[in-house]
């Protein structure tokens, strides 16, 4: 007990700081619905990224026969026999709230399944070693696909980024540096380790994962705050109703998505089985370089050497004041060790000459500039204004205002500053 109420006030901090769960929703949405349209925002910010662009198009051909007909007739004992036999820590519960959630998921992974899979392929083991450090339960590893549709540059509403949407200051508690050059909540390594040690820490607080795992949505305060409203019970299910709408819906997605990924098939889903459009490796670096130079050396596009390291702000490794990762295509790493002390050396007679520009966070986008003093996004297909004004840390109307836009209407391929 003494141990616990000394980490419940190291974390009071966190309670106190401004929840990621969203109350700003349109009224008829339900929870479940609420959840799975966060889902398809990150993937669909994926999907416009460098690689994607260039390979999803012409390779994600899913065979799905998933039909919410026959889900429906499923009965709920077989989905309940599938669960126990996943022998999962954190405990998997069946209700009509879990059932609608495994439902949407079904439906919106038919034809999101293929770059799921890929996606899970390169970052599940880097989840698996930091969750096993810290002994948070390997299932834990989903929650990112229902965080950020496993979109390491996806960015809510409210400021979350990366991965394992981090908030600035819970990820300034957990190490995370987030200056004006580096944003470690994008990077996947040093988050998913600071996600591990959050985890871990609320787990002490509560003495229950599926608790833990709320808190990680709308904070441990919260959390708090639905125990005593509920007379002391330290059941989720029988808290459910006191807490925040987001998290409501939150530990229901994450069961739905435990058993979506590892039962898909006997819902007639067939992915394709796909090659990673890029393999990578990453080389540490221990002074200051430029992307352009990276770039110049490995024969690399700008957009993908960005896209490959998105916690770098700008284009700038700040690896002087401490060793900093470069990812790079595999394919790649051989020319860049070849040209390093070059690109050392043009990097650091450019610093001295110039500066870097330092730009506002959230210029992630594939599709925006990272240098100079105009910043323009290319209109892709499926983009709204608001979804653009998101992307970029701006508001609709700074948007329009900007663009001299007197409607909501946008063109695909249509240029704005932003």
């Amino acid at each position: 007990m003494k141990l616990r109420i000394i980490v419940l006030l190291a974390l009071l901090p966190l309670a106190l700081s401004a929840p990621r769960a969203e109350a700003q929703t349109a009224p008829t949405e339900s929870d479940a619905e609420l959840m799975t349209r966060r889902y398809s925002e990150s993937y669909d910010s994926l999907l416009n990224s460098y690689y994607m662009r260039r390979f999803a198009h012409q390779h994600l051909r899913s065979a799905s026969t998933f039909s919410v007909d026959e889900f429906d007739l499923v009965p709920d004992s077989v989905i309940e026999n599938r669960m126990r036999a996943l022998h999962t820590v954190v405990p998997m519960a069946m209700n009509s709230e879990v059932r609608a959630h495994i439902r949407l998921y079904l439906r919106i992974m038919s034809r999101r399944l293929d770059l799921t899979l890929l996606q899970q392929e390169r970052y599940f083991p880097i989840f698996h070693e930091a969750l096993d450090r810290y002994g948070v339960p390997d299932e834990v590893k989903y929650l990112t696909i229902v965080e950020s549709a496993l979109n390491p540059e996806a960015t809510s509403r409210v400021g979350a980024a990366g991965l394992w949407q981090f908030m600035y200051n819970t990820g300034h508690v957990y190490d995370l540096e987030v200056n004006s050059v580096i944003d470690e909540r994008r990077d996947p390594v040093a988050s998913s380790y600071a996600a591990a040690r959050y985890l871990s820490d609320l787990h002490r607080v509560f003495d229950d994962w599926t608790l833990a795992i709320a808190a990680y949505n709308c904070g441990p305060g919260n959390i708090n705050k639905a125990i005593a409203r509920s007379g002391g019970k330290r059941d989720f299910w029988e808290i459910y109703y006191n807490l925040p709408r987001e998290t409501r819906g939150y530990i229901p997605s994450l069961i739905a998505v435990i058993y979506v990924m590892n039962y898909y098939e006997q819902h007639g889903l067939r992915p394709s089985r796909l090659e990673s459009p890029v393999r990578t490796d990453t080389v540490m670096l221990d002074r200051d370089v430029l992307m352009h130079y990276v770039a110049r050396a490995t024969d690399l596009d700008m957009e993908a050497l960005r896209q490959l390291n998105p916690q770098y702000r700008v284009d700038l490794i700040p690896a002087s004041s401490g060793r900093l990762a470069l990812t790079l295509p595999t394919t790649k790493i051989e020319a860049f060790i070849r040209a390093q002390d070059s690109v050392y050396a043009w990097s650091a007679d450019s610093l001295l000459r110039r500066p870097v520009k330092v730009t506002p966070a959230g210029k992630s986008s594939a599709s925006s500039s990272r240098g100079g003093s105009g910043h323009y996004y290319t209109v892709r297909r499926g983009d709204t204004l608001s979804s653009i004004a998101r992307k970029h840390g701006v508001s609709v109307q700074t948007l329009k205002k900007r663009n001299g836009l007197r409607s909501d209407r946008i063109r695909v391929g249509q240029k704005l500053k932003v």
